[in-house]
């Protein structure tokens, strides 16, 4: 199999209110997407043969502002399959969830899950 192209869509922040500790739920904090599709990009100038942007930009703001979850893991795997479903075009997807303000006991610069999913996993 020939290799892959890549859309990026990356840097999608919103203000939600995931993690495990009662603070988190009621003040909430910045949360940063990016996603990565492996696609064949055939060349073809036609919206239905790619990656829609608004629609990826949609259904990631939507699940991560509107459902609550308690681990960016959980948050980052519900995404990656939506997305995987929701672009026909895409083979493989990779859903980064960054959490910059968790609430740790130290200095650092970020903390994220990622995941990977093949449509051949759906």
């Amino acid at each position: 199999m020939a290799e892959l192209d890549k859309i990026v869509l990356e840097g999608l922040e919103f203000h939600a209110r995931h993690g495990v500790f009662e603070a988190e739920s009621a003040f909430g904090s910045r949360f940063v997407v990016d996603v990565e599709f492996y696609v064949r990009i055939t060349g073809t100038d036609t919206l239905s043969e790619t990656v829609d942007y608004s629609a990826v930009y949609d259904l990631v703001r939507a699940r991560v502002t509107e459902t609550r979850f308690s681990l960016i893991e959980a948050l980052a795997h519900s995404l990656a399959e939506a997305l995987l479903r929701a672009q026909p075009s895409a083979a493989v997807v990779v859903v980064r969830v960054h959490k910059p303000h968790a609430p740790l006991p130290g200095v650092f610069r970020d903390v994220y899950a990622e995941v990977r999913r093949d449509r051949k996993e759906l």
